[in-house]
């Protein structure tokens, strides 16, 4: 690392209150924090371990990387803006986030998109999609490296079954400050609160609200089970994220540099998604021993007819992209 990188660097550590691993600062060419606000026991953890050390490998140390969990480096806004300024920061992002900048991201976000998981591959592989990557970039200080992390499908935690909409009547629920989940929400008769993700143990226990959604993984790893007892499957979202950086930092690296680091977050998309799958039926035995009760019997299809509507719920979005995106999902 040249001296210019690396006085950067310290003054970016510094912005962050963190130190520099002496080690990493002197011997690897450039050196990112992978930071997230989840806890260090969910899947996506380990993915993000993956990742840093596929880099790590595959870049024969030229690159090193550190995963912080738990929001250690602040809130995901908060490092979404310290890579707008350019710092070594590989961020999580989701469509939720990434629709703040162009907001035809959003409708991957929708309510009962995808049939199964495996659906959004092709949303993947098709031109529109490679569209919107060339857009962010040109657009704003974005790299989007990958968005086929699967986090999981989101289901509802509460002390009471969510079967039917009219199980959401009245209901508080806590939601991501993300305008398709308070959309969802909304059309399925339940009030969404906006909460961050480390105060929704607080809020569950003490009845601010009445539920909470997320994958299996999230709702153990916060422990939210000690606070509700009902997981009903609801499966209302069907999550993906992935990974991006600055893009201008990311044009300043070698070619070499860039394929690595764009093939192992592909790669540890891969793994995740393997990773989350094959952990559900463990979550769902450890929490059944701790006394949750699942709900299986949901009407979804009444669930997916209700939110159509929300699917007309953003007049900022292109023209004609929902019938766009369904078709992508029907080839």
């Amino acid at each position: 690392m040249n001296s210019t990188s690396l006085s950067r660097a310290a003054v970016i550590a510094v912005a962050l209150g963190v130190s520099l691993s002496a080690t990493s600062a002197f011997s690897a060419d450039y050196f990112f924090r992978i930071p997230h606000v989840t806890s260090a026991s969910e899947p996506v953890h380990e993915a993000l371990e993956h990742f840093a050390k596929l880099v790590t490998e595959r870049s024969d140390g030229r690159i090193e990387a550190e995963v912080f969990a738990g929001g250690q480096l602040g809130t995901n806004l908060e490092m979404f803006e310290q890579v707008d300024l350019g710092a070594e920061i590989i961020i999580l992002a989701d469509p939720g986030y990434l629709s703040n900048f162009m907001p035809d991201f959003g409708v991957l976000n929708g309510p009962y998109l995808l049939d199964t998981p495996s659906d959004f591959q092709k949303i993947i592989e098709s031109e529109w999609y490679a569209g919107m990557v060339g857009q962010l970039r040109d657009t704003t200080n974005l790299e989007l490296l990958t968005l086929n992390w699967f986090f999981g499908d989101r289901n509802v935690i509460s002390n009471r079954p969510v079967k039917t909409v009219e199980d959401f009547q009245a209901l508080s629920i806590r939601v991501p400050p993300n305008p398709m989940w308070l959309a969802t929400f909304e059309a399925l008769g339940a009030r969404g609160e906006q909460i961050a993700w480390a105060e929704v143990y607080g809020a569950l226990a003490s009845g601010v609200v009445d539920a909470a959604e997320a994958p299996l993984g999230s709702i153990y790893g916060a422990s939210l089970q000690e606070s509700a007892k009902t997981i009903s499957m609801t499966g209302h979202f069907y999550s993906w994220i992935g990974l991006a950086m600055n893009d201008e930092l990311f044009a300043s690296m070698p070619a070499d540099l860039q394929e690595v680091l764009v093939t192992a977050a592909v790669d540890s998309g891969n793994f995740m998604t393997e990773l989350v799958q094959n952990k559900q039926s463990e979550f769902v035995k450890t929490l059944e021993g701790e006394g949750v009760t699942f709900v299986l019997d949901v009407d979804r299809a009444g669930m997916r007819e209700a939110t159509i509507p929300v699917y007309s719920a953003f007049p900022e979005w292109s023209d004609g992209l929902v019938d766009e995106v369904g078709a992508i999902l029907a080839n």
